[in-house]
């Protein structure tokens, strides 16, 4: 059986913490990587563009179908036994992916690789909390973060460097040690657990849970390459969707065996945490979604370049994660995960106003500080949303917590991506009329001879330029969208009850028991 919390030595402690970071790490590493090898994969695979997004598709709906389903696992083999299986599939899978010689092979480990990824994240945030004291939460999640971060920091950086000078394979060889190393300190340090078996799994719920999230991935991942509602791939899997969780919702509150227990989803302090982590989510990979292709397209930033620019960011979250994790102890954490919000609103408010003469000084900057409202809003949110949630809980919440972090991800990106190639299409729309003979506007303020309106090579570099405009004012439409929805999000933080309040009320009664 695990340890009660707070019972490992500092020492030990902090090698278990770095024991279970190492397995996530790895997985967002590569999550993070993969973006940037895409496009040199396509060439040695010879996919076409289509084809080639199916690697990406792949492993997110395998983690959609296995991330809830990691709790009710490690429930039932033990959370330390499914931790191992975990780091060992997705080390194997990522091995022979880099050794794969087609796309079909390549999509099926990608598959492999998300079904064994998916419970790394969840059990990690569990194991960790099972080690550290409740009072410990918020310094146990900064350390998390910490470890987490360095993914989105190296990834950019370090997959346009590997895919520049060596090969897109060692995306996926690079996996290799760290996956080693991971097993290795998990197998000597994490104590043994054994699985309980007191309640049953509800088959029906879980069915109808992987049937919406297949098709919610799927969806979000194709809905914009294939025109959203105007093909029927995209409205079945809409209606498979909402039909799945629809189910799902009537088996959670009216079965007697269901897929996720409701004491789960009436703890007010983690049901507010799951729309915020989803949120995070939205905001964390969406800025990753519009900053760097902003840069490389309209700023004409070099693939390097774009990922140094971005590093900051996640140096600066580092740094505020553990900030946040000490405060956590003293400061209400809600208005930490406020202050976090604002924080990060305003520099995405800032970035609208972003041209592409922008020096990397100042992206350096906005990053920076965008980061540390990162690293205020999400160590305090999970503090905040475990708080109160029942041990026993425990590793469903963190699976469902993740889970939620992920569709958030998946909405945002797809979300934002749509509102800015549909904005774009209408900016032009909108400001090729003003190109004409007969805009009087013209006739005082003559266009320069590289676009001139009788020649065809005008007309066309005109056109381009007008697209680039057109282009631009909708990133600023997509930095001001995301930043309003933070900012109206603010409140629900206040939903949350005070941790805080928890621990100072407890307090008096330890101390008359000890007397």
């Amino acid at each position: 059986m695990t340890p009660p919390a707070g019972d490992a030595p500092v020492a030990r402690r902090g090698l278990i913490t770095v024991a279970v970071v190492l397995g996530p790490l790895m997985q967002v590493l590569d999550s993070s990587i993969m973006s940037v090898s895409l496009h040199h994969m396509q060439g040695t695979l010879s996919a076409a563009q289509d084809q080639i997004s199916w690697v990406l598709t792949s492993y997110l709906i395998a983690v959609a179908i296995m991330t809830p389903l990691s709790g009710v696992l490690s429930g039932l083999i033990g959370r330390r036994r499914l931790f191992l299986i975990a780091i060992a599939g997705f080390t194997t899978a990522s091995m022979f992916s880099g050794l794969s010689d087609s796309l079909t092979e390549l999509l099926i480990l990608r598959f492999v690789q998300g079904f064994f990824g998916a419970a790394l994240v969840p059990l990690s945030q569990s194991m960790l909390f099972d080690v550290y004291p409740r009072e410990e939460y918020g310094m146990a999640m900064a350390w998390w973060g910490v470890g987490i971060m360095f993914g989105p920091v190296l990834g950019p950086t370090l997959g346009g460097y590997i895919v520049e000078y060596y090969s897109w394979r060692w995306v996926f060889f690079l996996n290799l040690p760290i996956g080693l190393l991971a097993f290795a300190m998990t197998w000597v340090l994490i104590p043994k657990t054994r699985g309980r078996r007191d309640r049953p799994f509800g088959y029906t719920g879980y069915i109808m849970l992987a049937l919406g999230l297949v098709a919610l991935q799927l969806m979000m991942d194709r809905g914009q390459r294939l025109d959203w509602f105007s093909t029927p791939e995209i409205v079945i899997a809409a209606g498979l969707a909402a039909l799945g969780f629809y189910l799902f919702a009537i088996n959670t509150w009216t079965s007697r065996r269901p897929f996720i227990d409701p004491a789960v989803l009436k703890d007010l302090n983690f049901a507010v945490g799951l729309v915020l982590k989803a949120l995070f989510g939205v905001m964390l990979l969406g800025m990753l979604a519009l900053v760097p292709p902003f840069l490389q397209n309209l700023a004409g930033y070099p693939v390097i370049t774009t990922g140094l620019v971005m590093a900051p960011r996640g140096l600066a979250t580092m740094v505020a994660a553990i900030i946040a994790g000490r405060l956590v102890r003293h400061v209400d954490p809600r208005r930490l995960i406020a202050f976090g919000m604002v924080v990060a609103a305003l520099t995405m408010w800032h970035m609208s106003t972003f041209t592409p003469s922008v020096t990397p000084a100042h992206i350096f900057i906005v990053n920076a500080i965008q980061g540390i409202g990162f690293g205020f809003f999400f160590v305090p949110l999970t503090t905040a949303s475990f708080s109160t949630l029942a041990p026993v809980h425990r590793d469903v919440g963190t699976s469902l917590y993740a889970l939620s972090g992920n569709i958030g991800k998946s909405i945002g990106v797809s979300v934002l991506v749509a509102y800015l190639a549909r904005n774009s299409q209408a900016n032009h729309s909108v400001l090729v009329e003003y190109a004409t003979p007969f805009n009087k506007a013209l006739a005082h303020v003559p266009l320069p001879e590289a676009w001139s309106l009788t020649d065809p090579a005008g007309l066309a570099a005109l056109n381009m330029e007008i697209a680039r405009q057109a282009e631009l004012i909708a990133y600023i439409n997509d930095f001001r969208l995301l930043s309003v929805v933070v900012l109206v999000c603010v409140p629900l933080a206040f939903l949350m009850r005070n941790p805080l309040r928890r621990v100072r009320e407890q307090a008096p009664v330890q101390g008359q028991e000890a007397t």
